[in-house]
């Protein structure tokens, strides 16, 4: 029973450990990538490597990891390199948002009837600067020849202004369509809320 108990607070406190020391080695390598230096050849080569894919610095890191801890689990146990792949994991979520921060930049599309009044609200109430193209909507399964003209809006928030952006769409239109999609990159034009409190 002991044995047990002892067991499942060991396991409980791996997971811990793993979690949360993958967020402080994220911490610190986000920081030190923020800086333009690195801590090791994964780093450099992650770097490198940005350069010639499309993959982000994160998703190369773990990657390699990955291929790193599979080769481990050979010699140490599947086990113990999952959880080294638990604490990358981690430390890879985190150092996105040390590297690119909190206000990483979203571009949202919304596509809806009452588009005038959604365009009205973003631009005064929002302070955002939109963009819109012509489009047609087509719609009702089965039944292509039914379409309408509409607007396509197109504009770039903060991330953690998404849940105020979508609110602020479905309390003018419940039936519109809005898909987002992350900006790694961002400048110019009106990016930041212009609206004066």
């Amino acid at each position: 029973m002991l044995s047990d108990f002892l067991h499942e607070y060991f396991l409980k406190l791996s997971i811990i450990v793993a979690v949360f020391g993958g967020a402080f080695l994220g911490i610190g390598i986000g920081l030190v990538m923020r800086a333009g230096a690195a801590l090791d050849g994964i780093e450099v080569l992650a770097l490198y490597t940005l350069k010639r894919t499309s993959f982000t610095i994160t998703e190369i890191i773990l990657g390699i990891n990955i291929i790193i801890f599979s080769f481990a689990a050979l010699k140490f146990g599947i086990e113990t390199s999952l959880y080294s792949v638990l604490t990358y994991f981690a430390a890879t979520k985190t150092i996105d948002y040390v590297v690119e921060g909190i206000q990483a930049y979203t571009g949202v599309t919304i596509i809806s009837a009452k588009s005038e009044e959604i365009k009205h609200q973003l631009v005064n109430n929002l302070g955002r600067g939109i963009t819109v193209y012509k489009g047609e909507r087509g719609f009702l399964p089965g039944k292509f020849d039914v379409s309408a003209d509409c607007d396509i809006i197109y504009t770039v928030v903060m991330r953690l202004e998404m849940r105020k952006l979508k609110n602020l769409i479905y309390e003018i239109d419940s039936e519109a369509f809005v898909f987002a999609n992350t900006i790694k990159e961002a400048s110019g034009g009106i990016i930041k809320s212009r609206v004066k409190h």
